[in-house]
């Protein structure tokens, strides 16, 4: 009496056709703020990892993306940030916020 339905899934994995484990699109959530910042000294996957946890700990935050070849940091969070909190962040890294891009 019942009716299934399927949703394609791409099989075998769980990744976006853009290699990532979630669409740009799909990581937007209603109420938040986006900003994107550069910083310079990152090279590699580490220095990525040591930005975002930093900014991670920031009240507020729900998401960084760090990006070492473009120095582009995305954050997310429920209100804007103080350029001010996220600088300190970034230098307690070892890093330097050039601003927002």
């Amino acid at each position: 009496m019942t009716a299934e339905t399927q949703s394609p899934q791409t099989a075998g994995s769980c990744c976006s056709t853009t290699g990532s484990c979630h669409d740009t699109a799909a990581e937007v959530q209603v109420g938040t703020v986006t900003t994107v910042y550069r910083v310079t000294g990152m090279t590699c996957g580490h220095c990525e990892g040591a930005v975002s946890a930093e900014i991670s700990e920031i009240p507020g935050v729900a998401s960084v993306k760090a990006v070492a070849s473009t120095g582009q940091v995305t954050v997310i969070s429920a209100t804007p940030l103080t350029e001010d909190a996220v600088r300190a962040a970034v230098d307690e890294a070892g890093y330097e916020l050039v601003g927002q891009a």
